[in-house]
């Protein structure tokens, strides 16, 4: 059966009629998207992790911006960098650490906005979860941190080798904080959209953050779809946070939150933890489905969750195979509840292991090896 529905494109959003088969997710096909590439396999934000996940079949990559002190956009998970570069065992960059709060609390290491590009061009990337993934960290000290332009010159590439098109979900990180450090992210990351070629609506390219407010000032700067991430519900945006306001993420994602979601942004990106709550069932543990998916569709807002981790350590009970407590870095059962969350109709899955979520997806017998 077809079905009118609606369909934003660009800032304003005009509602323009679109034919689509009748699903419960809002769009044809749901995406599946590597979160930091293949993360799962590679060190997180490096151009080999990004290639992984294209190579793998992933319908979009997903990357983090963090900005450098002269200004230049770098993929990162978050402007601290002991993480996930091997930062800490330089000494020509120890005299860089520096004390700042986060979250509420005093952190001590070396930041991304404090070093030059050229510091953060001699880094190298190494695993965030050494204990989970040792084969992931095996390629520590391999990759160098890739610059937002590198990824999209990467993108093009594969686009044009393998003959498809491939979406890429830019997450602005600590917006709040660099427009008051003097380093605002909106300026430079449109400029790289423009130079090139994808500040449209039919780029594939999406602009996502937990702040609200540096989506809804570019909302009417960029045709881009945006989404407005949603962390654990008690938590509060940084932005709104700074600003004295007292909204937590759980008022954001009420009925009437999600409302005022729509009036900046195209879609909504809660944790997976949002989607489902978990019940005591004489057979064990069970999850059943909450309203959050109905609710945000009712806005025409698309839901994207994350992250979707293949390790025992990150799924919900129900999913967890053998003794997770013991078997930090067994697998379990990923594309069980990949194939739970697309049947709630999730728009998106973003995951360390695309490939895994793929053939949930797709329905494949076999899920394709990691490497």
């Amino acid at each position: 059966m077809w079905v009118v529905t609606q369909q934003r494109l660009h800032h304003p959003r005009p509602h323009t009629p679109l034919l689509v088969r009748r699903t419960a997710s809002l769009v044809v096909t749901p995406a599946v998207v590597g979160h930091r590439g293949a993360s799962g396999y590679r060190p997180e934000h490096t151009l080999e992790s990004y290639r992984l996940a294209i190579a793998q079949g992933a319908d979009d990559i997903e990357l983090d911006l963090v900005v450098s002190a002269d200004g230049v956009l770098l993929a990162r998970h978050e402007p601290d960098l002991t993480f996930s570069t091997d930062v800490a065992t330089r000494e020509d960059l120890a005299h860089r650490r520096t004390v700042r709060t986060v979250d509420g609390h005093r952190v001590e290491s070396w930041f991304a906005d404090d070093l030059t590009l050229e510091e953060l061009r001699s880094l190298r990337a190494t695993e965030r979860f050494p204990d989970v993934r040792p084969g992931s960290a095996s390629f520590d000290g391999c990759f160098a941190v890739p610059t937002l332009d590198e990824v999209l010159s990467l993108v093009a590439e594969e686009q044009m080798a393998r003959g498809r098109s491939i979406g890429v979900r830019l997450e602005i990180k600590d917006a709040a904080f660099l427009a008051a450090k003097g380093l605002p992210i909106e300026e430079p990351l449109l400029a790289s959209l423009r130079r090139h070629g994808l500040d449209h609506a039919r780029s594939r390219v999406s602009v996502m953050s937990f702040e609200p407010t540096v989506l809804q000032r570019l909302a009417p700067l960029t045709r881009v779809p945006l989404v407005q991430l949603l962390d654990e519900p008690h938590l509060r945006p940084a932005d709104l946070a700074a600003a004295g306001d007292p909204r937590t993420f759980a008022d954001l994602g009420t009925p009437a939150g999600l409302a005022e979601i729509e009036r900046y942004a195209d879609g909504v990106g809660p944790r997976h933890t949002w989607l489902t709550r978990q019940v005591t069932t004489d057979a064990g543990p069970a999850l059943v489905p909450t309203t959050f998916v109905r609710d945000a569709h009712r806005e025409w807002l698309t839901v994207h969750t994350w992250t979707l981790r293949a390790e025992n350590r990150f799924l919900p009970a129900p999913y967890r195979l053998a003794d997770a407590d013991a078997d930090v870095a067994g697998h379990g059962d990923l594309a069980g509840y990949a194939a739970l969350l697309l049947g709630l109709g999730v728009d998106a899955l973003i995951s360390d292991a695309p490939d895994v979520c793929l053939a949930a997806r797709d329905g494949d017998a076999a899920v394709p090896a990691g490497d």
